[in-house]
């Protein structure tokens, strides 16, 4: 009887399933009944001496640049990675208490990382969402979530290829039977797509501009293939030479040698895991196509200047930032599958080697 009452106390309405997509530029948290519940940037103000955050998510976009001295503006996840633990336990601390509410067992909770996490990369997502209040966490890999989160049937015997270009990593997968069959993860996506911006109007109109005007003009008019209907900009930012305020004008043309250095790195990426994948798999690729992910698969043109290289048709998802989040809460649905606790994915790599 005791038994049945701790079973209906932990997966009923006294404890929640929570997913996690802890991404670079955002994180989308998922409970288990009723979807996303949470999307917020990853993104915290911080006091310098003591780490501790002030605000958080969409409040702490709005002070980038206008923090005083005491205050500091941090990102604390760098390139899919935890780069400041004690923000990154803080956050989602934060996140799970709002998501969860008040609850007498603790959350079991499942986190998305990048295909190429080391096993110390791991032990810091999970020693993190641990310290925040998970009672078990369950590790996934961002592409097999997405593929998920796409609406793809990943556990026939039939080869699905998913690009999932998020703010820090671009994690590329060959996935049959529910398995990573090949895959690569670059450190190379949204965030660097920004950079490439703000180099290019620096060195082209010595005008330096910030990471949220570039991502502005990344949405708006960025572009890296060739179309009829030029789209044109003007910026804010502040001349190199006189360091006074000045304005940039853009055209959609120029986003394609702005952005020429980070989208090559982006599809040697997916051709090399093209060459690496079985024949068999790669004819159902062809047929199936390649399915784009996260928010940097938005970017104009993208989708179609994979398929001319590659000769396979690529198509982005619906939804494709929240596919993630949204393939981790299916995986929810089945935990039962899982080993208890935490599941070493390096370790698990090994394994097919």
């Amino acid at each position: 009887m005791a038994g049945k009452l701790m079973d209906k106390l932990t997966n009923g309405v006294l404890s929640h399933d929570v997913g996690i997509d802890l991404g670079t530029a955002n994180i989308l948290v998922y409970v288990k009944g009723r979807g996303i519940v949470l999307r917020e940037p990853s993104v915290a103000v911080v006091k310098k001496d003591t780490d501790e955050i002030v605000k958080l998510g969409h409040a702490a976009l709005k002070m980038i640049g206008r923090t005083p001295d005491t205050l500091e503006v941090v990102r604390p996840l760098r390139e899919g990675v935890i780069d400041k633990y004690k923000v990154t336990l803080q956050m989602v601390d934060h996140l799970i208490r709002r998501a969860c509410g008040s609850t007498l067992i603790k959350p079991r909770v499942m986190v998305c990382i990048p295909t190429g996490a080391t096993e110390v990369e791991e032990c810091a997502v999970i020693d993190a969402a641990t310290g925040a209040g998970a009672r078990q966490l369950y590790l996934v890999e961002e592409p097999v979530a997405a593929a998920i989160g796409a609406g793809l049937d990943i556990s026939k015997p039939s080869g699905q290829m998913v690009v999932d270009i998020g703010g820090g990593t671009t994690d590329i997968a060959v996935i049959s039977l529910d398995e990573v069959v090949v895959s690569e993860s670059i450190k190379i996506a949204g965030d660097k797509f920004d950079q490439a911006i703000m180099r290019y109007t620096r060195t082209r109109y010595d005008i330096l501009i910030g990471e949220t005007t570039a991502e502005q003009i990344k949405c708006r008019i960025g572009t890296v293939y060739e179309h009829d209907k030029e789209l044109i900009g003007e910026y804010n930012g502040r001349n190199v030479k006189t360091g006074l305020p000045d304005k940039v004008r853009l055209s959609s043309r120029e986003m394609l040698e702005a952005l020429i250095e980070p989208i090559t790195a982006v599809i040697d990426a997916i051709c090399s895991v093209i060459a690496h994948t079985p024949p068999e798999l790669v004819g159902d690729i062809m047929e199936n196509g390649i399915v784009m992910t996260g928010g940097g698969s938005m970017l104009r043109g993208l989708d179609m200047l994979i398929s001319k290289i590659t000769g396979i048709p690529a198509r982005v998802a619906d939804k494709p930032m929240e596919c993630v989040a949204i393939g981790t809460g299916k995986r929810l649905e089945n935990l039962e599958y899982y080993q208890d606790g935490a599941i070493n994915l390096s370790r698990e790599r090994e394994k097919r080697k």
